[in-house]
């Protein structure tokens, strides 16, 4: 790696105390860390968040930041990175399990080297005092389809939550360096199972706080809560926009003319919806708080077609109708309120 201005990685004056190095390696540590970006963005970041621990490393250290200074770009100027005495890290295997696989453990490998036990002995294990007691919470996010939302009932989720280091105890650094398990933000991923009653009352975006299911708690406290967000999505019968649904009502060409009825199910349950008479393909019905939440709306879009099995009488009209010459079509769908 190529010598850098650590200062300016940091955003950091060169008269900066240990404290305002540390704030401001959290900060970035945060902003950059790949785990928060996704496609090319991750490169990107990855490559970001590298220059960051590694200018935080040398800064951070009396006898580093001082050599450095000393010297400046002359001191490393096209040469390899060489890390400061005493930054060691976990193997890569445990690693890898820490970050799921996402890529770390080789730059970390290169930077600290060793076994984080090798290098903090039996207090790398110890949970930091925040942790001694009551449990800590842990977020997550659940994706859930549209149609299982509107079906309830108890389903198990595997979800990955975000939980404290492990290491550290949250707090993101071992004896002033950064902590290798979660590379300074005090936090891991890892994965729960969870078994959910879904709300009768969901909605897009709704927070449940179930407690027992966060962090464990420490001589004899009470563990801490899942605080579960919950994101409705589209999928194969209903489309999701908020908390408004929206799904495809088939009906036959003679319904849409001389008028129907059909059952429908919505987020509050199954309905009986009237297709008027002389109702064109792609009219709109709307169903005024039949959505999700106590606000949304559901949509009935008409879609004509056919049965399956047309009987012989049925194609005779048919034909019928082809033999009595086209008619044009005018005028487009519109949205009819049912409410």
């Amino acid at each position: 790696m190529e010598f850098q201005d650590y200062y300016e990685i940091l955003g950091v004056g060169r008269k900066a105390t240990k404290d305002e190095i540390k704030k401001a390696y959290r900060k970035l540590a945060l902003k950059w860390h790949p785990d928060r970006h996704e496609g090319a963005a991750r490169d990107d970041a990855e490559e970001r968040f590298k220059r960051i621990s590694e200018a935080y490393e040398v800064l951070y250290d009396q006898e580093t930041r001082g050599k450095y200074d000393r010297f400046g770009a002359d001191w490393r100027q096209g040469q390899e990175f060489t890390p400061p005495s005493g930054a060691r890290t976990m193997s890569p295997d445990e690693f890898e399990s820490a970050f799921g696989g996402s890529g770390f453990s080789d730059f970390f490998k290169g930077m600290f080297g060793g076994d984080v036990r090798g290098a903090f002995g039996e207090r790398a294990r110890r949970p930091h005092a925040r942790y001694r007691h009551g449990g800590a919470d842990v977020r997550a996010e659940l994706e859930l389809a549209a149609g299982d939302a509107i079906r309830g009932g108890k389903r198990r989720f595997d979800l990955p939550v975000t939980v404290g280091c492990p290491s550290c105890g949250g707090v993101g650094f071992l004896d002033e360096h950064v902590c290798p398990t979660c590379a300074g933000i005090g936090q891991v991923r890892e994965r729960k199972q969870v078994d959910l009653t879904i709300p009768s009352s969901i909605r897009n975006g709704m927070s449940l706080r179930l407690a027992g299911l966060g962090e464990p708690g420490a001589e004899g406290g009470v563990p801490g809560a899942l605080l579960l967000t919950l994101r409705l999505v589209s999928d194969g019968t209903y489309r999701v926009d908020g908390d408004e649904l929206e799904v495809d009502l088939p009906v036959a060409p003679w319904e849409a003319v001389f008028g129907t009825k059909a059952d429908v199910r919505t987020a509050k349950g199954t309905t009986i919806v009237t297709i008027p008479p002389n109702t064109r393909a792609g009219t709109r019905l709307r169903l005024r708080g039949m959505g999700f939440g106590d606000a949304g709306d559901f949509f009935v879009v008409v879609r004509l077609a056919l049965p399956e099995k047309l009987s012989a009488r049925q194609r005779k009209l048919l034909e019928e109708m082809r033999e009595a010459g086209p008619s044009a079509v005018v005028g487009g769908a519109r949205e009819v309120s049912t409410s």
